[in-house]
């Protein structure tokens, strides 16, 4: 299995069809989809996995299966994705990892990877994170990974508005 980004404690690689279980195991917990208005049911999980593969066809990128190192275990998915902001697509390190993996750093460890990746692999300006207001645990991790707000936006999901943060870091020359 070929890893694509490589931390201290954490391989992370693209997702597939065979990891349906594990991610279900994050998407399908209330606790971790709130941001979202709700967990995922399996329709829902099997075309979140099918979308990242058709990123890694088109981009070479998308959300990948965050693995820890000393388990093999999947704990959350964590990448860079195309979505839009002011009229254009711009690449985005989005981040999801199961509940009980929340709160010892593995977020910001795998979002300052992939910020790095994004700039040095990638070569990409600015990198971006979107996030819904009230995601605070996700605002700090966009924080501790160099960002900053830099506008807002609103995203209509499932029937009702959620006002989105837009964080953005740039690259250093």
């Amino acid at each position: 299995m070929k890893y694509i980004i490589e931390t201290s404690r954490l391989l992370m690689r693209e997702m597939g069809a065979d990891d349906f279980k594990d991610i279900c195991s994050i998407l399908q917990d209330e606790r971790v989809m709130y941001a979202y208005n709700g967990a995922f049911n399996d329709e829902e999980t099997a075309a979140w996995i099918e979308r990242q593969i058709k990123r890694y066809e088109e981009y070479k990128f998308g959300l990948w299966a965050v693995l820890l190192k000393r388990s093999g275990r999947i704990i959350g998915q964590c990448g860079i994705t195309m979505q839009e902001y002011d009229g254009k697509p711009v690449p985005e390190i989005g981040y999801l990892f199961a509940f009980d993996y929340w709160h010892h750093g593995y977020a910001t460890e795998a979002a300052a990877a992939c910020k790095q990746y994004g700039f040095g692999k990638l070569h990409f300006d600015t990198l971006y994170s979107i996030i819904r207001e009230t995601n605070t645990a996700s605002i700090n991790v966009a924080l501790r990974n160099g960002m900053r707000p830099i506008g807002t936006l609103t995203k209509h999901y499932r029937g009702i508005d959620m006002p989105h943060i837009v964080y953005g870091v740039s690259s250093v020359l």
